[in-house]
C-alpha cells in the first residue's frame, strides 16, 4: 500500500498518481490540477449567465445551503469558526471549494474585518 505524499492518505496498487514528482492520490492530484480560484471573473459570468438561461437563482448543495444558513444567522465567521460548527462535515479545502462556487453565485463574499477575514453572506 503506498501513501499519498501529500495528506497521507492509503492509495492502492494503481490508483496513485504522479505529480512534480510527488506521488498523490487523486483529491490531492485533481486539487493540485484545478486549485480553487475565489476571485474568479470567468466563473461569475458563467453562474450568472446560467441563472439567466434556467430562469432562477442557481440552486445549492444541501451543506451550501447549511454554509449560507450559518452565515447569514451570524453575518460572518471566520473559516476555522465555520468549520468547527460544521462539525467535521467538510476539510479545509472541501470549504474552500464550497465557498468558491457560493462566491462565484455570488451568494457569500469574503470580508477583512480588522487583520481577519471573514465569510459573509453576498
Amino acid at each position: 500500500m503506498m501513501h499519498c505524499e501529500q495528506c497521507n492518505a492509503d492509495i492502492e496498487q494503481g490508483e496513485e498518481r504522479e505529480h512534480l514528482g510527488k506521488v498523490l492520490c487523486e483529491d490531492c492530484y485533481m486539487d493540485v490540477l484545478s486549485p480553487v480560484r475565489t476571485c474568479d471573473p470567468w466563473a461569475v459570468h458563467s453562474a450568472k449567465s446560467f441563472e439567466a438561461h434556467t430562469g432562477g437563482a442557481a440552486r445549492v448543495t444541501p451543506i451550501q445551503a447549511a454554509i449560507l444558513e450559518m452565515l447569514e444567522e451570524t453575518g460572518g465567521l471566520e473559516p476555522a469558526t465555520l468549520l468547527e460548527r460544521l462539525k467535521g462535515k467538510l476539510t479545509q479545502a472541501q470549504l474552500e471549494r464550497e465557498f468558491a462556487t457560493l462566491r462565484h453565485m455570488e451568494r457569500a463574499r469574503g470580508e477583512k474585518r480588522g487583520d481577519k477575514v471573514f465569510l459573509r453572506p453576498w
